[in-house]
């Protein structure tokens, strides 16, 4: 029998003594005596609880129950047998409750663990075979039919795929991955099917990482929680130290029985425990991985945030900023034409521009005669109109620029951007800017860290103090650090530790010993950064910067309720103890009351499991 199926059967076992012993009470008696009754279905939890008393303290480990055992034998000492039962009652009541809470606690984190992928189709000369997926190596071709579970971490083969990535990143609708893109583990297929190439063991693909961070969350105790237990031992001693004074003023054992019967210490052993599983469950519903409830915790008092640029606060490629048409030039004509051309080329820019007009949903056409100049840009016919499109050499040659783009020139002169210049028949006819794109929701982001307690935000970053400035004037911050070297990042991160809580928050391997310097590294994991995934304390599963403000509110929010569940349970025990002390409380009353506060503070410590006022993406 596993301890929940026994402590079920104590419960089971109290009650019905408990029934039995009044039924008789009330009838006058018989060959059984009440008392006798109620002190057989109090001996298997006394027998229960003093065994599990006995093996915490072999392995170094002392709980306040010893509270309840105490309760419970001084109740059957002093002849009090219906007061020992229903102690008995309250406190395996208390332990099915706890169990209840925590199953509550974990569901959503192991429900991860129940879907995770355990086969594969992989592909070869001979067919298509399905093998178990720890068969799956490195290189592999797989075959992922509709609504399959992604097996492994792989890269795309087929021309596009929609996978829906709710289990992993809390994005709620299906996304479109193109060839060549990154596809981890435990998403599913939620169009046709695609072959992908694996580029990880199942072991060390995204969804193990998941799994072995939800089993790290669920055995790691947090500072707070060992807090609570440090306090624990001084209970024991202060109630009977309170039930012993009861005793001799009053000269009533019966009152030193009342305060121990009120002090059986639940709201600290259930309180902190299940209100940060509870947060960690709930944050891995919004996409955010917590490393145990320790980080968890040390989350919720941080005061300060450090965020890398490139791939953080910006998108981290080269990105679509803005177009300058020449006069009487429709915008998105000139965007058709110049994606429709670079379909033929292999520049790293031909990409962003065929998304951004595949992003206003223009359709392509198909180039004709396209020459490619390496380095300098294409030339070709698109839709019978001669078009080149590259740098302004090849596009203007001698030529001056004429007066409509003379202003983004200059705007843009020592900006870290490219420009392609569009002519059409001869004539330049647009000019487009690239450059590392602030986040869409990096401002809203930033400012929801300061309204949930955010002091203090800076931007520490690699790059030159020009492009750090750009990206900065649109942002709240306060402070920038740029042409930082990864060591000098170290130093900015344990400077500002030094003067409070530091979370520093980025995505790139060189970000990985600035993250684990922080008191909290938080790594924007979406793009697969192992190394800097490794080192955080909190890894955001989105690619997007909105999470980490929601990571900061449920961190606050856990931490907030945990200690309301304490205090307010400590201090409600306190008060009902006073009461036994005065004699305003008996045994059966005290043990009443106390099980109504247990049943308070776990409600309340479920609290962590909703929403609360988590904003929106």
């Amino acid at each position: 029998m596993n301890e929940s199926a026994l402590r079920r059967a104590l419960l089971v076992i109290a009650i019905l003594g408990l029934a039995i012993g009044l039924g008789i009470w009330r009838t006058g008696g018989g060959p059984l005596k009440a008392d006798t009754i109620w002190t057989a279905a109090t001996l298997p939890v006394v027998m229960a609880l003093t065994i599990s008393i006995v093996r915490d303290f072999w392995i170094g480990r002392f709980g306040v129950d010893a509270i309840a055992l105490v309760s419970m034998s001084a109740a059957l000492l002093l002849g009090q047998p219906l007061a020992a039962v229903v102690v008995a009652i309250m406190y395996a009541g208390g332990t099915v409750l706890e169990d209840f809470a925590r199953g509550r606690a974990e569901r959503s984190l192991k429900a991860l663990t129940d879907r995770s992928p355990r086969v594969a189709h992989r592909k070869s000369a001979a067919g298509t075979e399905m093998i178990r997926i720890e068969q799956v190596a490195v290189g592999d071709n797989l075959l992922v039919r509709a609504g399959e579970l992604l097996p492994v971490d792989g890269i795309l083969l087929g021309a596009s795929a929609s996978l829906d990535e709710s289990a992993v990143t809390g994005e709620p609708l299906p996304v479109r991955r193109s060839a060549g893109d990154m596809l981890r583990s435990g998403t599913v297929n939620a169009g046709e099917s695609f072959t992908m190439r694996a580029s990880a063991l199942a072991e060390h693909s995204t969804y193990a990482a998941i799994v072995r961070m939800v089993a790290a969350a669920q055995t790691v105790k947090a500072p707070f929680i060992r807090l609570a237990d440090r306090f624990a031992l001084f209970l024991l001693p202060a109630t009977l130290l309170i039930a012993g004074a009861a005793w001799y003023i009053s000269g009533d054992p019966i009152r030193a029985l009342a305060v121990l019967v009120v002090a059986t210490p639940c709201p600290l052993i259930l309180a902190a425990p299940v209100a940060f599983i509870g947060g960690v469950s709930r944050a891995a519903r919004a996409g955010v991985l917590m490393k145990g409830s320790a980080a968890l915790e040390a989350l919720g008092q941080v005061r300060t945030a450090i965020f890398d640029k490139t791939g953080t606060l910006t998108i981290g490629g080269a990105e679509l900023i803005e177009i300058e048409a020449a006069p009487g030039r429709n915008v998105d004509h000139l965007l058709q034409l110049l994606a429709s051309l670079e379909q033929a080329s292999h520049h790293v820019l031909a990409d962003s521009i065929i998304r951004a007009a595949r992003g206003r949903q223009l359709a392509l056409s198909h180039p004709c005669d396209v020459r490619e100049h390496r380095g300098a840009g294409l030339k070709g016919q698109v839709e019978n109109m001669s078009i080149a499109a590259g740098s302004r050499a090849l596009v203007l040659a001698d030529k001056p620029l004429p007066g409509w783009a003379k202003s983004g020139e200059e705007k843009y002169r020592d900006e870290p951007v490219l420009r392609v210049f569009v002519a059409l028949g001869g004539r330049l006819a647009g000019v487009f800017t690239f450059g590392d794109a602030l986040r869409i929701d990096a401002h809203d982001a930033l400012g929801k860290l300061r309204s949930a307690g955010i002091a203090r935000m800076i931007m520490l970053t690699g790059d030159d103090g020009v492009a750090a400035k750009r990206i900065s004037a649109l942002l709240d911050l306060d402070a920038i650090v740029a042409d930082a070297t990864p060591a000098e990042k170290v130093d900015a991160v344990e400077a500002e530790k030094a003067l409070a809580p530091t979370m520093m928050v980025g995505d790139g391997i060189n970000d990985a010993p600035a993250l684990a310097a922080a008191t909290v590294g938080v790594a924007m994991g979406a793009r697969g950064a192992t190394a800097s995934s490794e080192a955080a304390d909190v890894i955001v599963l989105t690619d997007r910067l909105q999470p980490v403000a929601d990571a900061v509110r449920i961190a606050r929010r856990t931490r907030s309720i945990a200690r309301q569940s304490i205090i307010a349970g400590l201090a409600l025990s306190g008060l009902a103890m006073i009461a036994a002390a005065l004699g305003q409380i008996t045994p059966v009353a005290g043990a009443l009351l106390q099980e109504g506060i247990d049943v308070a503070v776990i409600l309340n410590a479920l609290r962590t499991l909703g929403d609360g006022h988590l904003w929106r993406a």
